[in-house]
């Protein structure tokens, strides 16, 4: 027993340790990486694996989309890649959304760690690139081939030997080679950091292979979920969804059962196809139904294959959350982003008191270009770009707590600064602020969105590849909570623009988005009238707002029966 109870503490050490070692690969990403979207955003994912494809350990930076997608992805390397016939230098690559992350943007790498000239570990890392060619940064697209150019499963490099006619096609087929080759290297850069990090580790302890490790990490971590799933309520509920969609809306609909140690979701009822790039493939469904649950089963277990092994995820194909090749895909996003809100509305029948309201949740990215056959005709001396920048609106109000204010819940991506875009492209940013009144009202209030202003500083006309969720639907309350604001896509001059699809911003116009708030939680008029105050005070909630939504007046005057609080 002493030597047991030895040996679990010194493997929870090198478990500790491990995570360290994968932090410091991400971190490795994020220094050596091109893209704001991986450099200020942290859009990535990091994480060590065994020889048959189990993630041992993920980065604390990242996001749940790549990571839990990438932790299935990884198994397919292996299939095409048998550990036993890799080579040290060997790197592998792939951006398949049904066999990686999800859409042709996202580019997964994966490196064997070779220690003493033996193979011990696979590390593998993702990261979003600003451009993959095809139509654009948005999901005007009808099929994954006008969508960018596909690279299956296939050698990046070769006994540390580079395959440079993969990076000139690379370069041949996108808007911003310079940036995309970047991040390739900087993905097989810091597989390497791992490596490395790793080989120092096994050297300390001792360790001639991770097998009884992973087994450990696995066998542990899978205990612990299954324990807190069976401190559930057994049983199984049923919730549905409807968003906006793209040229017609959206029903998700999902049945939860827990039983048995084990969660399972079925997407069964879920709307079809669509002919826009806005279907999710099943690996990134599968990620943020995962995710979603995980947050409110057990939000401390770290994240690897025995924790999401409890977790099993069906649906029919040919659904929107499953759907087959060559189906258009680059928004899947809109619709995976939704599905913590959607399993959140199942779990809140077994645990009311655990659960938050629905936010924003879909990320409103600010996909803007410009140049020749996008916005300008040939010969046109404004400077051409392509950017991405991610922000957020707010999230549900949380039991016992106000919803989170322009926060990129449940993706995980940081908002990426202005000022970093603005460095970068000809755009200026002139208001960046919350908005106000976007919050559900709610004993918890919803978290606020933001309103956001830009322009093109040369006076040129810009792109708006829009993918924005939450115009026409708004975030549900929860509990006798009001809804958040919805969204609106607009010009500084008045006019409403679409949420979905390309359009262009005219010459000296200025584009003006102001995103979703999230649900409330409870009853308004159980609110504390100080918090409605402080609200108020912080530009929050307006006057009006107090009044209509809360009873409360803010300072001097009083009418009827509503609740007066000191300006």
């Amino acid at each position: 027993m002493v030597n047991a109870g030895f040996d679990a503490v010194r493997h929870q050490v090198m478990w500790n340790r491990l995570l360290s070692v994968v932090e410091e690969q991400a971190q490795t990403l994020v220094r050596t990486a091109f893209s704001t979207s991986a450099r200020e955003a942290g859009d990535i994912s990091a994480g060590v694996f065994d020889l048959s494809g189990r993630m041992l350990a993920q980065a604390v930076t990242g996001t749940p989309g790549h990571v839990n997608s990438m932790a299935l992805a990884v198994g397919h390397f292996v299939e095409r890649f048998p550990p036993a016939s890799m080579r040290e230098g060997d790197v592998f690559i792939t951006n398949d959304p049904w066999k990686g992350t999800g859409h042709l943007n996202d580019f997964t790498v994966v490196s064997p760690t070779f220690r003493d000239g033996r193979i011990v570990a696979l590390f593998a890392s993702t990261s979003h690139v600003v451009d993959i060619g095809g139509l654009g940064q948005g999901p005007d697209a009808r099929q994954v081939y006008q969508e960018g150019l596909f690279v299956p499963l296939m050698p990046f490099a070769e006994a540390g030997t580079v395959n440079e006619w993969f990076l000139e096609m690379v370069r041949a087929n996108v808007r911003e080679p310079r940036m995309v080759i970047g991040d390739l290297y900087a993905l097989a850069a810091c597989n390497d950091t791992g490596s490395e990090r790793l080989c120092a580790m096994m050297d300390e302890y001792g360790l001639d292979d991770l097998a009884p490790l992973a087994d450990f990490i696995c066998e542990s971590s899978r205990r612990a979920m299954a324990d807190a799933i069976d401190a559930l309520p057994q049983g199984s509920w049923s919730h549905t969804m409807t968003i906006d969609g793209f040229d017609q809306e959206i029903e998700l609909a999902a049945r939860l059962t827990v039983a048995d140690g084990t969660i399972t979701v079925d997407f069964d009822g879920t709307s079809g196809l669509s002919d826009y790039g806005i279907n999710c493939p099943l690996c990134y469904t599968i990620a943020y139904t995962s995710f979603g649950i995980k947050c409110v089963v057990a939000p401390e277990l770290p994240n690897n294959a025995g924790a999401l092994d409890a977790v099993r995820v069906t649906a029919p194909e040919g659904c929107i959350v499953n759907p087959p090749h060559p189906c258009a895909v680059y928004a899947r996003s809109n619709i995976g982003h939704m599905l913590p809100d959607l399993v959140f509305g199942c779990l809140h029948q077994a645990i009311p008191d655990r659960v938050p309201a629905e936010g924003c949740s879909a990320l409103w990215t600010l996909r803007l270009g410009a140049g020749h056959g996008i916005t300008a005709r040939a010969g046109s001396q404004s400077t051409p770009f392509q950017i991405m920048s991610f922000h957020s609106g707010g999230t549900g109000a949380r039991p016992g707590l106000d919803g989170l204010s322009a926060t990129p819940f449940p993706s995980g991506v940081r908002n990426v600064p202005v000022e970093a875009t603005e460095a970068i492209t000809p755009l200026v940013f002139w208001k960046k602020e919350l908005r106000a009144d976007s919050g559900g009202p709610g004993r918890m209030r919803g978290g606020l969105g933001q309103t956001i202003e830009v322009e093109n500083r040369e006076g040129a006309p810009f792109g708006l590849y829009a993918t924005f969720e939450r115009t026409v639907h708004a975030a549900r309350g929860r509990d006798g909570g009001g809804p958040g604001a919805l969204g609106l896509v607009r010009l500084a001059s008045g006019r409403k623009l679409r949420n979905k699809g390309f359009q262009v911003i005219p010459e000296g116009e200025r584009l003006v988005i102001e995103m979703p708030g999230g649900g409330g939680l409870g009853d308004p008029a159980e609110r504390d009238p100080g918090a409605v105050a402080r609200d108020v005070r912080r530009g929050l909630v307006s006057p009006h707002a107090a009044r209509r939504d809360y009873g409360v007046v803010y300072g001097a005057g009083r009418t009827g029966s509503d609740r007066k609080v000191p300006g």
